[in-house]
């Protein structure tokens, strides 16, 4: 394991080592070099995050270190981090990149990187990034002006990963009739889930969904289900569900208010 990567990424205190904009650079010049080198498949990184204030600071530091290496940024804006694995892979890019510290208060963030298969990178891979970046290296290592990479939004990259999700769900059933209270958190799923519900045929009731960079897990979510609990039995649902900031982790609670286990 190496200094920097942990076992899920970098992680730290926003503007603060290791979670700098400095180092944010650094990484999307290193993640840009090593991948490119080591793939053949097209020339850009997607870049996904959360709805942390610290994310719109490391987001445009790592466009630009992967754009000076000459390779493509493609932006998500706030997408669920599956949703930034299933487009790394669908989009066919050779490595996605989320900036998010999942469950943790909006003072940390964090930059994980996946591979073109929109799974983990391979430990030699991270030992690889992170050795470039401690060499120095790539101050050498500059495309000319006519190479270097552009940065794109994609604009519908939350309506690929709704139908994506909606794909999963079998055709020859709906959840019309069901009511379902979602508690997003005030993170990447605020917009997202309700949309794939609603348009499965629930009726759904949606708490903590006004994100403002500063409120992502702040005592809802995941790690929190008081109010998710409260509000199932207020309005007689038939079952709540709870996301953590990058929607990657999910609490259920049952139609008596009873918080299931995570396994």
């Amino acid at each position: 394991m190496g200094k920097l990567f942990g076992t899920d990424g970098i992680r730290g205190v926003a503007n603060a080592h290791p979670m700098t904009a400095e180092l944010a650079l650094a990484v999307g010049r290193a993640t840009a070099h090593v991948l490119k080198r080591n793939h053949t498949g097209l020339n850009r990184i997607l870049v996904g995050k959360d709805t942390r204030i610290s994310g719109y600071m490391l987001e445009n530091a790592l466009t630009a270190g992967i754009c000076s290496m000459g390779v493509n940024a493609l932006l998500t804006g706030p997408l669920p981090t599956p949703g930034i694995a299933f487009l790394t892979k669908s989009m066919r890019c050779v490595a996605g990149i989320v900036i998010s510290a999942s469950h943790n208060p909006y003072e940390d963030n964090g930059i994980k990187i996946f591979s073109s298969t929109g799974c983990k990178l391979m430990d030699d891979i991270e030992n690889e990034i992170e050795r470039v970046i401690e060499s120095g290296e790539l101050v050498h290592i500059r495309p000319p002006a006519a190479e270097i990479g552009q940065a794109k939004r994609i604009d519908d990259a939350g309506g690929r990963y709704i139908e994506f999700c909606k794909s999963t769900f079998p055709a020859e059933f709906n959840l019309q009739g069901m009511k379902i209270v979602l508690d997003c958190a005030n993170g990447a799923a605020h917009r997202i889930a309700p949309t794939i519900f609603q348009e499965l045929g629930a009726e759904v009731e949606t708490i903590n969904a006004k994100p403002n960079g500063l409120n992502i897990n702040l005592d809802c979510g995941s790690q929190h289900t008081e109010d998710l609990r409260r509000t199932v039995l207020e309005i007689g649902a038939d079952i709540g569900l709870a996301f953590d900031g990058d929607a990657d982790r999910l609490i259920a609670v049952d139609e008596k208010g009873v918080e299931l286990s995570g396994d």
